[in-house]
């Protein structure tokens, strides 16, 4: 396989893997760790049918959209985009999430809301932006400073929090640089880098990470325990099934792990190591209510779409 033919699996492999680790993890959610000799490898049911992703998917494809309609991230239309998925009255959404789709869904800016709700929730640092944020890794991904700036701001429409902002800036200039060959140790540094300065708990949570025993991790809805978990799964296995594995058999968060970790496992190792049976399971209603199913091969052509935008350039803001 040439250069070219590498980094087209492995662009795809982001949007795939996201969306097989949401669906991977769905029914594992709230639960517990399950025991290392009984871990889950197969898709099962839970809330939704086996294979379905989840509101970290639908949200990821709203930030798609957004992207591909506009060519760059444009806060007010990927508000607008978010506010619809609202109304549409999805089943799960997040506590910090549907407190500012909420307001949004009112016709309330969403600059006011996001403060409003920060202001209201200071030390809230949920994972909702990070599990949205892998479309713009893939739409920027030859750019770091301006997939820097759209990470931030795809962050800041909803959290404020400088964990959830760090968090999304780390974890797309990792999938960028994945994406373009590095290995995992130097994406990681450069991640580092580009996301200075980190807060001292997340960074020191990331640092620690390929060390840490399972035990000790907790993989709740704290945006530093799901990087945590991804970087530990990443860095403590040898393929994209186990990687998974991993990270969604921790539990708790599940399927927001397993999206997260997904995400990079298929930038590292590219589409075709995900394995086959997790590939054709994975289906969802996009948008809601409309009787669109999605399957693994519009993922694909989704990152391939998403892709092209990042050789353009022109002078609107996050232009790409």
């Amino acid at each position: 396989m040439d250069d070219e033919m590498q980094i087209r699996a492995r662009w795809r492999g982001v949007a795939v893997g996201a969306a097989v680790g949401d669906a991977l993890g769905m029914p594992l959610e709230f639960g517990l760790a399950s025991h290392p000799r009984a871990l889950i490898r197969t898709m099962l049911p839970g809330r939704l049918p086996a294979g379905s992703f989840t509101d970290d998917t639908e949200l990821a494809l709203a930030v798609a959209e957004t992207l591909l309609a506009r060519g760059y991230l444009d806060a007010d239309d990927l508000a607008g985009r978010f506010a619809d998925w609202y109304r549409s009255e999805p089943p799960d959404v997040g506590v910090h999430t549907q407190a500012v789709l909420s307001r949004l869904a009112a016709g309330e800016p969403w600059e006011e809301a996001a403060e409003a709700v920060f202001r209201e929730r200071p030390e809230s640092a949920g994972n909702g932006a990070l599990m949205r944020s892998w479309p713009v890794a893939l739409a920027y991904w030859r750019d770091l400073e301006a997939l820097r700036e759209a990470s931030v701001l795809q962050c800041r429409v909803t959290h404020r929090h400088a964990e959830c902002v760090a968090a999304c800036v780390f974890l797309n200039t990792m999938l960028a640089r994945l994406i373009a060959g590095a290995t995992l140790e130097a994406a990681l540094e450069t991640a580092f880098a580009q996301a200075a300065p980190l807060p001292e708990g997340l960074a020191h949570a990331i640092r620690l990470a390929p060390r840490r025993r399972r035990e000790e991790l907790r993989n709740t809805g704290w945006v530093r325990h799901t990087l945590e978990t991804a970087v530990w799964s990443l860095f403590n296995s040898h393929t994209f099934e186990e990687a998974l594995i991993q990270a969604v058999n921790l539990g708790a968060d599940a399927d927001t792990a397993g999206a997260v970790t997904g995400a990079l496992a298929g930038a590292l190792y590219g589409v075709e190591a995900i394995p086959e049976a997790w590939r054709t399971a994975l289906r969802g209603e996009w948008p809601l209510k409309s009787g669109r199913l999605w399957r693994w091969t519009d993922f694909v052509a989704l990152a391939d779409r998403l892709a092209a935008l990042a050789g353009h350039s022109n002078d609107a803001p996050n232009k790409i």
